[in-house]
Order: structure tokens, then sequence, then C-alpha cells
């Protein structure tokens, strides 16, 4: 690993030249240094500072016609290409054909405009970070997006400060999973209660509790332990049935919901993956600490999903039957998660 104090932006630009087939994430990885700053090294040569806030960005995008938008967190990918179909500033939601963004808008914090070189292909993205310099979320821009397009959309957005030094803010520890094991029976009962105006959110932070910590706490019937090696099998149910589901991977900033079918299941090494034209998850298999089936109450019935935690506690992914399907969906997606062993 590098000395951290000698990487310069210049000296930082040398390095990516040299290891040119490398992911931005993976070199910042491996310098020890947040991926915005390898981004920003690159700014006048092909990288602009832009303004991140959402307000700002998302409502330019729709008129780039086909993207792929890109959410990760430490142990899963996901990718989803269509076109963005609009933009709601009081939700902060986006709606995209088969996806949808909820944005977390304190989160976007630095913004790029990227034009990359790969092979004979010039690609062009835009990528917003969070203030420790972690990325919060990326779309990449179609080809039907013309160069007046992309030069239109860098002028709209480019920020007075072109500076390639950062300043950047230390990531919060995480906090681990906790719980009060005497709230354990007015955590069912308010669980019980779930469906009308309440939040299964707004329940935990009544409660003081964290998301995993009340699984371990309200137990069976609300929350059951599965087995950690089954999100292959969960997977491959998934397609050889041809189910629409929904799937939700997210980070602090930003969660990326996928609604559909799952085609291609992919394993390769501890990766799990789903390798559809317009659908692609990856997923570290191998990191999930802890698998749950939850069941909630809703508006439109008892929702059931299965969820996966790092050994940190963090969430990395959520899947759910499709959301307003038809009994015959949901009976389907039950028999599944039913089928899964238990911890």
């Amino acid at each position: 690993m590098q000395d951290a104090s000698a990487l310069t932006p210049d000296r930082i630009r040398e390095i990516r030249q040299q290891k040119s087939t490398m992911r931005s994430r993976d070199l910042a990885d491996s310098l020890g240094i947040a991926e915005a700053t390898v981004v920003a090294a690159e700014i006048g040569h092909g990288v602009t500072r832009i303004d991140a806030t959402p307000d700002a960005l998302m409502p330019l995008i729709p008129a780039k016609g086909e993207v792929m938008a890109l959410t990760r967190n430490e142990n899963a990918v996901i990718e989803k290409t269509g076109p963005v179909t609009g933009y709601t500033p009081d939700t902060a939601t986006v709606l995209g054909q088969g996806f949808e963004l909820r944005l977390t808008p304190r989160h976007w914090v630095h913004g790029f405009a990227v034009e990359e070189q790969k092979g004979k292909h010039l690609r062009r993205s835009i990528q917003v970070y969070d203030a420790a310099g972690d990325a919060v979320h990326k779309i990449y821009i179609g080809e039907d997006a013309t160069d007046a397009d992309w030069a239109g959309l860098v002028d709209s957005l480019r920020t007075e400060d072109q500076g390639r030094v950062l300043p950047l803010t230390p990531r919060h520890p995480v906090a681990p999973p906790h719980a009060d094991p005497d709230q354990r029976e007015a955590l069912r009962a308010a669980w019980d209660r779930l469906g009308g105006r309440s939040t299964f959110q707004g329940m935990l932070q009544d409660l003081g509790m964290s998301r995993l910590a009340a699984y371990r706490a309200a137990g069976a019937p609300h929350a059951r332990p599965l087995s950690t090696d089954c999100i292959g099998t969960l997977l491959n149910g998934l397609a050889d049935r041809a189910l629409p589901f929904t799937l939700l991977v997210g980070n602090p900033g930003c969660t990326e919901i996928h609604t559909g079918p799952a085609e291609t299941i992919k394993p390769t090494g501890p990766w799990q993956n789903i390798l559809d034209p317009a659908f692609n998850l990856h997923l570290r298999a191998d990191r999930v600490a802890e698998l749950w089936a939850v069941t909630k109450p809703g508006q439109n019935g008892p929702a059931l999903s299965v969820e996966a935690f790092d050994t940190g506690g963090e969430l990395i992914a959520q899947f759910f039957g499709l959301r307003g399907g038809d009994a015959e969906n949901a009976a389907q997606w039950a028999e599944l998660v039913d089928s899964l062993p238990a911890a």
C-alpha cells in the first residue's frame, strides 16, 4: 500500500494510468484512499466536478434516453438498464423502466461527470459520492445520447470549483445491532399493529432498536433465521419459477429497487450473479453472516421478505414477493421462502 501522504492527484493519476484495467474502487482500496479521491485526480482529463444535488441533477437525466443505474454497498451491486421516466423532489424518488431509486439527498455530496475510453468505446457517466468519498450512485449514459446531449448536461451541472483535492470527512462507525431484551413483548405488540400509518422503521426508532436486533429479539412467527448458504437456492428458485419479485440493494444515500423476474443465474467464486440484459445483481454470498425470513403486516396484507446482513449487522439486500402482486405470485413466493433451510 502506498503512503497516503505521498498520493498527490498527479501521483494517483500516474498509478491509474499504469493500472488502466483496474476499476476506480479497486484501485482506491489498494491505495487505502477513498474512491472519490481517485476520480477527482482525473479532473481536467475527462472528469468534471458537477452539482451532486438530486434536485439539480435528476431532472436532467430523462432527456438522455436509456441509462444504466448502478447502486452498491460493500457486498452487493445492482445494475438496471432502461429510461428514467420521472423524478419526484418531495419524496426524492426516481422512477425508471422496471426500477426505482429512493434517495437520501444529504449524502449526495461530491458529483462528477466522467468520460472514460474503454477500448474503442467512450463511456460516459454521472457519479455521486458521499462526504467520506464512498460511491452513492452512478448513472451510465446510453449510446443514444449525442455529444451535444452530454455537453449540455455537463455545462448545466458544472461547479465553479474544479479543484482536484476533495474535502472528505471520516466515515461514521457502524453501530452494532442493539436491542433491550426487556422490550421483546413491546416489540412484538408494536409489530402486530403495523399496517396502517405506522411504519417498520418508525417502530424501530420508537423502540431504539436496529433492524437486525429486532429480528433477533422478535423471533418466530415474525422473523425466522435461515441458512446463510441458501442465497443461490433463492435466486435459482426465482429463476426456475419465472417468478417476478422485488429486490432492494442500497447504501445510506441511495436504494435501488428492481421489480420483475430474473432469468440467468451464474455464480462466480464467492459471487452470486444475476446476468440479464437489463438487470444485473452481484452479491458476495460468502459475506452473508445472517439471513432472515421476515413477515410484516401491510396495508395489502402481510409482506414476506428474505433479508441478508453482513458481519457488522449492515443490510446487504432485501428480497420480496412482487409488490401489489396477485394471489398466485404471493403463494409461489411464500412456498419458495418456506422451502429455504433454517439456520
